[in-house]
């Protein structure tokens, strides 16, 4: 992570005082990288997000039985947690936390038969959102998963922090039970035990709305040595429904140095969904 990155140049030009002139011609403060870079995505950036990249993917995954728990968080508490290069995206003022418990399967390289022992198992991320130069996407504070050779090679080609856990999934009905142990040192001790009802199917996101901001992201950012990188993900539209948690016992945000999050959080539910992972690309 970089922290205490130097200011813009154009950023020390805008902190000196005014002269009796007005100080700096207007145009080159419009025209300033840092106000750029400050400047959030438009719905017209995040909708182009949703074109098929070109070229083919890396891997072939289907998600499913996926909880989304969003709470909002004070974007200065995620800071020091994201690099300097990117800002934090937030809705209506608010920057967002999000805990997403899911199961994996049908998971193969593009080229290759799916791979006995790797082709499925359970994931739970803790993630935020961020945009570079127009582009919204997620930035991924850890990601636990239930096999070890998904986690080594998570960490060695995507950069990702990926941390072996011990995992379980079961559903009696429209109740799911999930539970996640972290086993890996490499990270904080960290747990989730959930219970959650699945609900009723929700309309379509609109593209101004915060369910979409939330759940609508098709690339994941990442950092490694002082470069960004960024993956591009292709799939429909989410099928959102809602859910009821009914229990919840986690540790996965405290892990990160974070306080405890007050309310409940904001909940979105897909049964399943067929996803295209593409090529890491330095940004």
């Amino acid at each position: 992570m970089q922290r205490g990155q130097a200011p813009f140049p154009t950023q020390r030009l805008l902190e000196q005082p005014q002269g009796k002139e007005g100080g700096l011609a207007p145009a080159l403060i419009l025209c300033s990288p840092l106000l750029v870079n400050l400047s959030q995505p438009t719905e017209a950036d995040r909708l182009a997000m949703r074109e098929r990249p070109p070229g083919r993917p890396i891997m072939h995954q289907n998600w499913g039985k996926l909880l989304f728990m969003h709470w909002r968080i004070d974007a200065k508490l995620l800071r020091p947690l994201i690099p300097a290069q990117l800002e934090i995206d937030t809705f209506d003022g608010s920057a967002w936390i999000g805990v997403v418990p899911f199961t994996m399967w049908g998971i193969r390289a593009s080229f290759l038969p799916a791979i006995p022992g790797t082709s499925a198992f359970h994931e739970l991320n803790v993630r935020t959102y961020v945009h570079h130069r127009g582009v919204p996407s997620v930035w991924f504070l850890s990601l636990d998963a239930a096999n070890r050779l998904a986690v080594c090679g998570a960490r060695t080609f995507y950069h990702l922090p990926y941390f072996n856990a011990q995992m379980s999934l079961t559903q009696t009905g429209n109740t799911i039970s999930y539970s996640s142990v972290r086993k890996d040192r490499r990270g904080e001790p960290a747990e989730l035990q959930a219970i959650w009802t699945i609900g009723e199917t929700l309309p379509a996101a609109l593209p101004d709305s915060l369910d979409f901001f939330l759940t609508e992201r098709y690339c994941l950012d990442t950092e490694n040595n002082g470069k960004l990188y960024r993956a591009r993900i292709h799939h429909q539209p989410w099928p959102l429904r809602k859910a009821e948690l009914n229990s919840l016992d986690s540790t996965m945000i405290e892990s990160h140095g974070l306080t405890i999050l007050d309310g409940d959080p904001l909940l979105h539910y897909c049964e399943e969904l067929s996803v295209e992972i593409f090529w890491l690309k330095e940004i």
